[in-house]
């Protein structure tokens, strides 16, 4: 009886004070319990197993408030390991949580378990979550949402918010097509682009139309729009028929308001738009459309997919009347992505998130694709023979992943010797023309330039630097854009351009006033992204090119950055949760 009331009165304390923070505004933990598991899906004739969490596709949201602490038990029951990495949160002091696969931490082996726990600060928006081994994040993701304290946008508060998850439906296992990738075959594709893990009317099996993703709105209401783009291969092109977009929010900050009846989102991208129910009460197509650079760049076929916006009142069959569908860019048109993103800058930002001025590491990363001989070759055919392995690089590095240790834990532990260097190039070792259209096979320019080597090369910097990059995307085999992501940071976007970069004349165009905060720059297709940041998180942070088949060549590294003066500068010691690394890459307890 005494341990009955003592567990009542402790359950009346916890219930109190949560009752007593909520009332207050005070920070909450928010926990999630995700078990990952295989699930058998059904889609055009066929079904495939796939990976999921909770049985869901999307995966569940994490909706949170600034302030608030996470808390994910995450159980694997895959035969494989995994981690989880959660895209764009700062982990301030908290990098053994980043969930970085072999970068933070070793996977989750296969029935093991491990705790995530993190605090979110300062950040507020749409960010999403997803796998970070292999190419599970495909269906392992879902939609991170932080709201501001209080309840207070910058904006008139819509009636309803709605994540809009963007990917694509694989037939092909994900962890076979991870393991061809890595063999150099790049041949394989995905069915069809995905809504909410819905492929649409527009796909169909012996006459049947696949499920449409819907969106039911009241007219006269406003509702914003959180759409993350989680697709492992495109870039896409999002419109909905009859209505336009204000753009309010980008990767967890505020956006000046950009009006836009068309919103372009890259993988690892997260765009918060406003759209007002403002048509007449009918049935209006919402179409996801991925693109892709032309001829000679290498072709993969047309994915979209195609939802409903439906409004209270419409009758079921739309009146009769044919559904309207919004005019859509050419797939190989991909200059409206280029004017998008340039067209977007931050809201007013905090003192703390001012542009820093000066800089003391100036870094310029050309990105694109090389080749290596295959097996123990030192000399083989190039111009994509079947002697080499096509690979990318940045300056000529493709980045060489390990597959049994954590870098992170492996330098807090001093413990480095023949697991990396620190000598990734600030330079490309040999500069050309790198937009030159002539590098694109058949060239026949590329095959001086793509001779290339895998290695393990890190760049590490001392605690509060001011770093400036400048992206450049190059047409080294191929002409494809980079959506580059960086964890752990958010990175001010000062200017994007067209064609090679001129570091005499377009500083001029960078934008000191009101640059958007990012942790994802779309670098454009042939041109280039101009970024700064201050190393203020020490730990090991990941970066890489956001397409999956760019990360598995090797567009990649990882930053080093150093503790600061103080304990409160430092990256803490791994949290009791943190589990090391064991033989074979996973982890012991």
């Amino acid at each position: 009886m005494e341990k009955l009331s003592m567990a009542a009165t402790m359950f009346c304390a916890v219930v109190l004070a949560a009752l007593a923070a909520a009332a207050g505004g005070e920070a909450a933990v928010v926990e999630h319990t995700f078990v990952v598991h295989e699930m058998n899906q059904t889609h055009l004739c066929n079904t495939t197993k796939i990976y999921v969490v909770n049985g869901q596709l999307p995966g569940p949201t994490i909706d949170i408030t600034d302030g608030d602490t996470v808390v994910v038990h995450v159980i694997n029951r895959l035969p494989h390991g995994l981690t989880i990495h959660w895209h764009g949160i700062r982990q301030m002091r908290s990098c053994w949580s980043d969930g970085a696969g072999f970068v933070t931490e070793c996977p989750i082996p296969p029935g093991g378990e491990h705790v995530y726990r993190f605090n979110v600060t300062g950040q507020v928006g749409t960010l999403w979550w997803h796998a970070h081994v292999t190419c599970l994040r495909a269906t392992v993701a879902g939609a991170f949402i932080i709201r501001p304290k209080g309840g207070r946008y910058p904006f008139p508060t819509p009636a309803k918010d709605v994540p809009i998850i963007i990917g694509e439906w694989w037939e092909l296992d994900l962890v076979e097509l991870d393991r061809r990738m890595h063999d150099g075959n790049f041949d394989d594709n995905p069915l069809s682009a995905t809504i909410n893990g819905k492929l649409g009317d527009l796909s169909n099996c012996s006459g049947k139309p696949e499920e449409s993703f819907v969106l039911d709105v009241v007219r006269g209401k406003t509702y914003l729009l959180r759409i993350v783009n989680t697709a492992l291969f495109s870039e896409y092109y999002f419109k909905v028929a009859g209505h336009t977009f204000t753009v309010v929010g980008a990767d967890g900050y505020y956006l000046t308001p950009y009006k836009t009846d068309m919103v372009t989102v890259a993988p690892g991208e997260a765009i918060d738009v406003l759209m007002a129910a403002d048509a007449p009460p009918a049935h209006y197509h919402m179409v996801a459309l991925a693109n892709q650079p032309p001829e000679p760049d290498p072709q993969i076929p047309g994915f979209v997919s195609r939802g409903l916006v439906r409004y209270a009142g419409s009758s079921h069959n739309n009146n009769g009347l044919p559904v309207p569908t919004p005019l859509m860019p050419s797939q190989h048109n991909t200059m409206p992505s280029y004017y998008f993103h340039s067209n977007l800058t931050g809201l007013a930002h905090p003192d703390r998130h001012r542009v820093p001025m000066h800089v003391d590491e100036r870094l310029f990363f050309a990105l694109g694709l090389g080749s290596i001989c295959r097996g123990t070759n030192k000399t083989c055919e190039r111009g994509r023979s079947p002697e080499t392995i096509v690979v990318a690089t940045m300056n000529n590095v493709s980045f060489r992943h390990p597959t049994n240790a954590s870098l992170l834990e492996r330098y807090y532990d001093g413990q480095t010797s023949g697991l990396y260097t620190e000598d990734l190039p600030d330079h490309p070792p040999h500069p050309y023309n790198y937009t030159d259209r002539s590098l694109i096979p058949p060239g026949p320019l590329e095959k001086a330039l793509e001779p290339t080597f895998k290695a393990t090369k890190l760049r590490r910097f001392r605690y509060n630097t001011s770093v400036e990059i400048i992206f450049q995307s190059t047409a080294l085999l191929q002409s494809d854009s980079n959506p580059m992501h960086l964890h752990g940071y958010d990175f001010f976007v000062l200017a994007t351009g067209l064609g090679n970069y001129n570091p005499k004349t377009d500083p001029k165009k960078f934008n000191y006033h009101n640059p958007q905060l990012r942790n994802t720059v779309q670098v454009p297709r042939t041109g280039w992204a101009a970024v700064r940041f201050v190393t203020d998180n020490p730990g090991m942070w990941y970066l890489h090119c956001h397409f999956e088949f760019h990360i598995i060549m090797g567009m990649a590294t990882a930053f080093i950055v150093e503790n600061g003066p103080t304990p409160e500068t430092s990256l803490p010691p791994p949290p009791p949760e943190f589990k090391r690394c064991g033989a074979n890459g996973l982890t012991q307890p």
